[in-house]
């Protein structure tokens, strides 16, 4: 074959697209640009053999290839909302795949890749929370992501009020949570884990704060206790029941023990700062406070109304009987009854009669003639 015949089979052209004639003087002028020519059609046929190659195998016998490759682009999912009900619980420091992960394993999800593509696109790979929640099996991936929110977890709700006992408040928290009284005073012996602040002496009793709680359905009875004893330092740190302590004289406890007599002496939140004057009034003079709530709770009884035989009582939480105040709080005061206890009203008043019982209008003297007085009103209202 001729020089002709060859660069007219190659295609080699001149700049008007017609086949170039050479010389053979002209040979080794252009065999550098042959050569790049070359090159460049090379470049382009490489791409479209493999082009070639991988139709082949996907239109000629690369049906599994196929299958594999769709899987990676659309994973296995599950349709519609699920049937039945599995609790899924999100541990503190899990990512999102071992989430889909344990969602798979469940049931919940057809696959993990399909969750984590639902969570990825409603935008929530960074916002899973800690904690249990109640979901179905054969769920949507996409169903799935909808029920991981706050609102859907499994919580617990427990309300405290203010003024129980320590042995009230292991009953209701039994009520509220289904888990015997026998094992939160079991958790509560348990103070070092409790974390008390240092002036509690190691006395629980007024230390377990009154408020509103949400508990996981695996949080312990101790977790508990401890929470409302965190709960507590918040309400101490914002009363600033220390330094306040400090300016009246008196220690940290000492001031929880008078906000737990002021808790539940009266019946109105307008009345708990006379009732603290009255205290405080009666501790300088000295005076014994003579509360019947802390007798009452010295003979594990209830109510604010000792009779003379329960006053005579020899019991260190009996103000009857015993100086100055018990060792203790009877109660857990709320934050009204600590403000009050750090923030007494003006006033000379030693006495208070809650002359009203059906209204818990209490009324306040100076003098034992003006507290006879009120007896006898309180009296004739049927106390």
């Amino acid at each position: 074959m001729n020089d002709l015949d060859l660069n007219t089979l190659l295609g080699a052209e001149d700049d008007e697209g017609s086949p170039r004639r050479r010389s053979r003087n002209s040979s080794k002028r252009g065999g550098g640009r042959r050569r790049r020519r070359r090159r460049n059609r090379g470049g382009f046929i490489a791409p479209l053999l493999a082009f070639v190659v991988l139709a082949g195998i996907i239109g000629g016998g690369g049906y599994y290839g196929y299958l594999w490759l769709s899987d990676a682009l659309v994973p296995d999912d599950y349709t519609g909302q699920g049937t039945g009900e599995v609790v899924i619980e999100i541990k503190a420091g899990q990512s999102a795949s071992e989430v889909a992960q344990e969602l798979e394993k469940q049931g919940v999800v057809k696959s993990a890749r399909a969750f984590t593509n639902a969570i990825s696109n409603a935008n929530m790979s960074a916002s899973l929370q800690p904690g249990e929640y109640k979901m179905r099996k054969q769920m949507s991936a996409a169903s799935a992501a909808a029920l991981l929110v706050p609102g859907n977890k499994l919580l617990a709700k427990v309300r405290l009020p203010e003024g129980l006992r320590l042995s009230q408040t292991y009953n209701e928290l039994a009520k509220q949570t289904g888990k015997p009284a026998k094992d939160f005073a079991a958790a509560a012996k348990d103070v070092d884990a409790l974390d008390l602040p240092s002036y509690a002496k190691g006395k629980l009793e007024g230390y377990v704060f009154p408020a509103t709680y949400e508990f996981q359905p695996k949080t312990t009875p101790k977790e508990m206790l401890a929470a409302m004893v965190d709960r507590f330092k918040q309400a101490a740190d914002q009363a600033e029941l220390e330094a306040g302590a400090k300016s009246l004289g008196y220690t940290p406890h000492e001031i929880i023990v008078i906000a737990s007599i002021v808790q539940a002496e009266a019946g109105r939140q307008e009345d708990m700062s006379k009732i603290a004057r009255v205290i405080y009034n009666r501790l300088k003079l000295p005076m014994k406070l003579q509360m019947d709530s802390t007798t009452m709770y010295a003979l594990n009884k209830f109510g604010t109304a000792a009779t003379h035989a329960e006053t005579e009582t020899k019991h260190p939480y009996n103000t009857y009987y015993v100086d100055g105040l018990p060792p203790g709080a009877i109660t857990n005061p709320g934050d009204h009854a600590i403000e009050a206890a750090l923030n007494p009203a003006k006033g000379n008043w030693l006495y208070f009669v809650a002359t009203d019982p059906k209204s818990n209008v209490t009324k306040f003297a100076t003098t034992a003639a003006e507290f006879d007085r009120l007896l006898a009103e309180y009296r004739a209202n049927g106390g």
